[in-house]
């Protein structure tokens, strides 16, 4: 019988890795070319110009507006799309049979958003945790209650 083979995203707003799990007794591995970096400039560099001026409609006051969104978050929901794309031509190419996502609360969401329902549908766990900063070994650790190691 084929093992089921399960990708791990592992992500918050700025960076990504994805790693596999190819079942139990395998534990979980880095996967070579797998690991993304966002290119989040500064809000003042994103936000160059000074807010545009509105007039009062009556008076003669005047008011900076303020841009409709955080510039900020914007690069990090792209960045999502980002990795929903690159799971998304994994799932073409039948690299995995199953998904389980963690990421830090904001970017869970973001990733969901970006799910097509093929891809949502494999997606057999969410841990709503920042574990960016971990490695594979203490991954496995935390993934215990998700994965037959």
């Amino acid at each position: 019988m084929k093992p089921v083979r399960t990708w791990i995203v592992v992500s918050d707003g700025g960076e990504a890795r994805i790693l596999l799990n190819e079942g139990p007794g395998r534990g979980v591995t880095e996967m070579e070319g797998m690991a993304f970096q966002a290119d989040h400039p500064p809000n003042r560099d994103i936000n160059a110009d000074k807010p545009g001026r509105a007039f009062d409609s009556a008076g003669t006051g005047r008011h900076a507006k303020e841009p409709p969104s955080d510039p900020h978050r914007m690069e990090k929901k792209k960045f999502a799309g980002k990795i929903s794309k690159i799971l998304e031509a994994g799932l073409r190419k039948k690299n995995f049979d199953r998904l389980v996502l963690v990421a830090s609360p904001a970017m869970l969401g973001d990733l969901r958003e970006g799910l097509s329902s093929q891809l949502a549908s494999l997606v057999a766990a969410e841990i709503n945790k920042d574990l960016t900063h971990k490695n594979a070994a203490q991954l496995a650790q935390h993934l215990g209650s998700v994965l037959i190691l």
